[in-house]
């Protein structure tokens, strides 16, 4: 039996941000577009979109600068909140996984 960890962030109670998250605001930056992060994740557009606005409401301020669609083609790009959420969230990930995933149980 192995130990494994999963964490996760929460203001309140409610869940704000977590390794799903994470990898969407990778994927936005990646592409430049919440639609084709969603695609490149395998998940919808509405379920992407939902994960956003739940993260954006509990945290209490915008993840992403979103520009509408149309002639000039919509996309996305991360604020700095979210760009020094992601590092912090991704470093403190893998701090807790070196510490624990993998040992024995």
């Amino acid at each position: 039996m192995q130990v494994k960890s999963k964490i996760w962030l929460e203001k309140d109670g409610k869940l704000c941000f977590g390794i799903g998250r994470a990898r969407l605001l990778r994927a936005v930056e990646q592409t430049g577009s919440l639609s084709q992060a969603a695609k490149t994740l395998g998940m919808s557009y509405r379920h992407a979109w939902s994960q956003m606005k739940s993260a954006e409401e509990n945290l209490g301020e915008p993840l992403l600068v979103r520009n509408r669609g149309g002639q000039n083609r919509g996309g996305a790009v991360l604020t700095q909140k979210a760009e020094e959420l992601l590092e912090q969230f991704e470093t403190l990930d893998r701090e807790v996984r070196a510490l624990v995933d993998g040992r024995s149980g």
